[in-house]
Order: C-alpha cells, then sequence, then structure tokens
C-alpha cells in the first residue's frame, strides 16, 4: 500500500524529503504501507494553503452551511465503515470490532459539530446608558493538530471536527506509527465537499514535522494528543508565538471499589478498562482500589476473568490485540518484568497459539497487593497491565486515587449516594464516573485532565469553546 502524499491545500503532492517512512501492521511486524516524511517546508505549505481557504471559500462559509457539510462527511465515513475499520485494524493493531466502533465514533463526532457549528453564540452585556455591549466567538484561525496512533480515528473526530466547526481551518499532524486512516478519512472528507485547504494533512516524524507545526508562527491554536513529556515540549514551542494549546496527555486512573458496590455490574469495566487497545489508552482504567470488605471476594473475580482474556491478532477480532511496536512491547514488557521480580502478579491472560511469531504480543496481566508507591501504581504503563490495591476508609482511598501526578478519569463504585457526591468533588480528576466507566464514550462529555494529565477541554460542546476566541464589541452611540 502506497500512501506517501500529502493533502495541502485540495492537491495530493508528494513531500520534500524523497524518504518516506514505512508502516508496520503490529499483528505481525510485516510493512504494509509507506508514508511520506514531511519536512518544514511542507508545513509552511500546509498552513499557507489553510490560510488561504480562510481567505476563501472556508472562510466564507456561514455557519450552518459549515455544519452541513460536517454532517455530510459523517454520512460519507458511515458508507466506508467496513474498510476503515479494517484499515484501523491493521495499522493500530485494535481488534476488529474496536476500530469499527471507533469508525462510529467518528461519525458522531462529525455529526454533533455539525449540529452544533451554528449553536455557538454570544451575548449582550448590560452596561452604561448610550452603549449597546456584545460578545462574538471567533475562529483563532489556522489549528495545528498534532494526534497520537492509538485512536487516530475518534481524536480527528474531536479535535478536528470541532475545530472546523468553528471555522478554523485546520493542519493535522499524525503519528507517523498509524497515519493511514487520517489519510483515508481526509480523502472521504474532500470527496464529501469540504473546500480545498480547509483541512491539511501532513505526515512524518514528529521531531520534524510535529515540532514545525507546534511551533509555527502562522498557527494559532495547537491541540495535542499524546505523552506528558513531548506534551510540554509542544507547549515550549507553542508559548514563543504566545499561541494557546490544548494538551490531553497520560494518565493513571483509579477504578474505586467500596463494600457495598454491585460487584457483577462492576466486573466487566473494570477489566475492560484495562485492556481496551491493549491498554494503550490514556483514560485506561489502570489502577483498582478496592475496600478491604469484598478485596479478596473481587480479587478471586478477577482472576478469573483475566485467565480467560485472549490475546491475537487484530483480525482475529479477541479480547486484546498486538502493542503499536516492538519499542512499546519491549518497555511494557520491562513493567510486567518488574511486576513478576517483586511477586505481585496474580493472574496472566493468554497469547493464541496461532498469533503471527513477529506480532507484538504482550499477555494481560493482573497485578495484585501493589503498594501505593512501586512503580506500578505510580507511571504510566500504557499496556495491559492493571494493579490492584487495598483500602480501609474513604478518606484512605481519596488520597490513593488522588496520590499520583496525573489527574484524567476516575471511577467510583458505590450504592451510598451521599458518597457518590462527595468523592465527584474530592477527586482530582477530569471526568469522574459513578457506577460505570467511560459512559460508553459519550462524545457529548466534555474531556481532560489536570495536573501533568494536560489542560483544556475536548468532547462536548465545550471543546467549541477552546477552538475560537472571544471578542468583545462595545458601541457606543449617545
Amino acid at each position: 500500500m502506497k500512501s506517501n502524499t500529502l493533502l495541502i491545500g485540495g492537491r495530493w503532492r508528494r513531500a520534500d524529503a524523497a524518504e518516506a517512512i514505512p508502516v508496520e501492521d503490529p499483528s505481525t511486524g510485516e510493512v504494509i504501507a509507506d508514508i511520506a516524511a514531511a519536512t518544514a517546508a511542507d508545513v509552511d505549505g500546509a498552513v499557507e494553503a489553510a490560510r488561504a481557504a480562510l481567505d476563501s471559500d472556508w472562510g466564507a462559509l456561514a455557519a450552518a452551511d459549515r455544519g452541513r457539510i460536517l454532517a455530510n462527511i459523517g454520512q460519507a465515513v458511515l458508507a466506508h465503515i467496513d474498510d476503515l475499520a479494517v484499515l484501523e485494524a491493521r495499522d493500530v493493531g485494535k481488534p476488529l470490532s474496536q476500530a469499527r466502533a471507533d469508525v462510529i465514533a467518528l461519525a458522531r463526532y462529525l455529526e454533533f459539530y455539525g449540529g452544533a457549528a451554528d449553536k455557538v453564540h454570544g451575548e449582550t452585556i448590560p452596561f452604561k446608558a448610550g452603549y449597546t455591549v456584545y460578545t462574538l466567538w471567533e475562529p483563532h484561525g489556522v489549528t495545528g493538530h498534532i494526534i497520537p496512533w492509538n485512536y487516530p480515528m475518534q481524536i480527528i473526530g474531536r479535535s478536528v471536527g470541532a475545530a472546523l466547526a468553528m471555522g478554523n481551518a485546520a493542519v493535522l499532524k499524525p503519528a507517523e506509527q498509524a497515519s493511514l486512516t487520517a489519510l483515508a478519512f481526509a480523502r472521504i472528507a474532500m470527496e464529501a465537499g469540504l473546500p480545498a485547504g480547509a483541512l491539511n494533512v501532513v505526515t512524518g516524524l514528529g521531531s520534524v514535522a510535529g515540532a514545525a507545526l507546534a511551533g509555527h508562527a502562522g498557527v494559532g491554536h495547537v491541540s495535542f494528543t499524546g505523552s506528558t513529556g513531548v506534551g510540554a515540549m509542544i507547549q515550549r514551542a507553542a508559548a514563543a508565538n504566545a499561541v494557546p494549546v490544548t494538551l490531553e496527555l497520560g494518565g493513571k486512573s483509579p477504578q474505586i471499589v467500596f463494600d457495598d458496590a454491585d460487584l457483577e455490574k462492576a466486573q466487566p469495566f473494570l477489566v475492560n478498562a484495562g485492556i481496551q487497545n491493549a491498554g494503550q489508552t490514556c483514560s485506561a482504567g489502570s489502577r483498582i482500589l478496592v475496600q478491604t470488605g469484598v478485596y479478596r471476594q473481587l480479587l478471586s473475580a478477577l482472576k478469573d476473568r483475566y485467565q480467560a482474556l485472549r490475546v491475537g491478532p487484530a483480525m482475529a477480532d479477541l479480547d486484546v490485540g498486538p502493542l503499536i511496536s516492538a519499542r512499546q512491547k519491549a518497555m511494557v514488557e520491562g513493567y510486567l518484568e518488574l511486576g513478576r521480580a517483586d511477586g505481585l502478579v496474580a493472574a496472566e491472560g493468554r497469547i493464541v497459539e496461532d498469533a503471527p511469531a513477529g506480532g507484538h504480543y504482550v499477555r494481560p496481566t493482573l497485578f495484585a497487593d501493589v503498594p501505593a508507591d512501586h512503580r506500578l501504581a505510580q507511571e504510566e504503563i500504557f499496556g495491559p497491565a492493571v494493579v490492584v490495591t487495598p483500602f480501609e476508609t474513604e478518606d484512605e482511598a481519596v488520597a490513593l486515587a488522588n496520590g499520583t501526578e496525573y489527574g484524567l478519569v476516575a471511577g467510583v463504585w458505590t450504592a451510598d449516594g451521599g458518597r457518590q457526591m462527595r468523592l465527584a468533588r474530592r477527586l482530582r480528576a477530569g471526568q469522574v464516573f459513578l457506577n460505570n466507566y467511560g459512559a460508553a464514550g459519550g462524545v457529548e462529555l466534555p474531556f481532560g485532565g489536570v495536573g501533568k494529565s494536560g489542560h483544556g477541554r475536548e468532547k462536548g460542546f465545550e471543546a467549541l469553546y477552546g477552538f475560537s476566541t472571544l471578542k468583545t464589541v462595545a458601541a457606543y452611540h449617545g
């Protein structure tokens, strides 16, 4: 598969650099595509094309017309659901059913933001006699979107979709490990009527194309999803141009289970939140905190569930697929070996016998009785590894939950309504789920973190404010 072209100003063209970047199938380790290695000059061209779109057809559209185009693109995405799901499964390594769910989520984001495009209203402000004062929400202009490899389609929907709805023109830099569905989406969007230059796609290395986009003087806003370390670099680069940044970074999210919880209801969430996309999820529920009264009972049930998990190639559509790369596998295996050496392994899943030898597979692993200060309980592993830790009291549970440098998501399992409300306020997280986890990924729900999980919000209506800037108009008329 040859995909080594860039989308700039509505035209597909070669990158300035002659070399291409090979893309492998994580299920087999085989190269399945090549993508272009964009240079800083290519990024310059993409930003210029986006600015030109704002000064022409795209910038002249009414909000309702932008919304119709986004809705049309969403319908076109659904028309290509089978092809996109297979492409995402092969590119990222996630089980086919999970990839299919991501296609549906992308379409839903476009539907949601298409419907919201003409509903971001300013307000009038009571002021002195002789004045009429009102506010306007206006686009930043050119927005830069640097997205990760774990959920390309979903993050395109929540980031690029919201930016386009507000009238920005976007430059998208997908991760070099997984760019294929971003390129496919761009083709679909163009065919569905998106004006030239409204969306530009520059593939390539983060250290080259990503760095050029983050620090580009022509970009008015940068959205980044990825690691905390790279997020800090992105923020420093954008700060040189005084450009606002939305950062959605790492997590070490707790799920707190109290003695009065419905354990049967909780168990599927406790497991799935840790193994979805092979645990390569920033909001993974990777710490399970259990009150001592039900600790042994729940741990026994979780062991049974983990031992039944099957790992294999994406197209086999099992419980867990491969990790994205050999590098990621080595990093995750380092954590798993640490837990084994410390005698913390409670249960492991299994890799199916016919899994390709070149695939990047690891066993989903449940660790028990993990001290709160252990590396497994403090560091983001980004693999199918979950720790279980006991607690006695509500105060101890809160201290444990808030006891990392992250603050992205938290889950609480309890039948006590008062406790639910107390913990919703006390937990340091951007989202708190009560007797569920993830709320089925609702696109309407603002998402983002605190601490080293980042700042700013994507998803939901709130994202539209982040992708725009507020102007105050004060008219004196006597």
